[in-house]
């Protein structure tokens, strides 16, 4: 599904000429057919959706590391590229839930599993990637959790 819609993207893009727009989405088509041909490499067939999402999400942390170093380095123009690229990507990905959102779902897991510690972090943290895929920004979750378990 995630397929058709890059290709989609791609082709409306074109036609209104929206230059971000068509390169952003080439640079994920890109990133897609060397992912595949990665997993062909190891024996596995080509990316599910959840896998497509998790490469998208690490396209965006790439863009937000390279936004600060650009703000860093006084490049404003191209941090805001980055952050255009980002606003591209991000349309392909479920709706990110906010930090009261996903501060109630660790709380609700936590109790649904009964974890009671640090010890059981791993396991608290694997059962809210798997339950919200795409909705949830692992670094967040993991200061969430921490703090619900610490």
């Amino acid at each position: 599904m995630l397929r058709q819609r890059f290709t989609e993207t791609l082709k409306k893009a074109m036609k209104g000429k929206d230059e971000l727009a068509v390169s952003t989405t080439r640079l994920i088509i890109a990133k897609l057919k060397e992912q595949d041909i990665e997993a062909r490499g190891k024996g596995k067939e080509a990316l599910a959706d959840a896998d497509i999402q998790q490469m998208l999400q690490g396209m965006i942390k790439q863009r937000r590391e390279s936004i600060a170093l650009y703000e860093q380095g006084k490049r404003p123009e191209l941090a805001e590229k980055e952050r255009g690229e980002i606003a591209i990507i991000e349309r392909f990905l479920p709706k990110q839930m906010g930090d009261a959102e996903l501060e109630a779902a660790a709380k609700a897991l936590i109790a649904e599993l009964g974890a009671t510690g640090m010890k059981d972090m791993g396991r608290t943290m694997a059962a809210l990637r798997e339950r919200h895929a795409g909705e949830i920004d692992g670094a967040k979750a993991s200061q969430i959790v921490k703090r619900l378990l610490g």
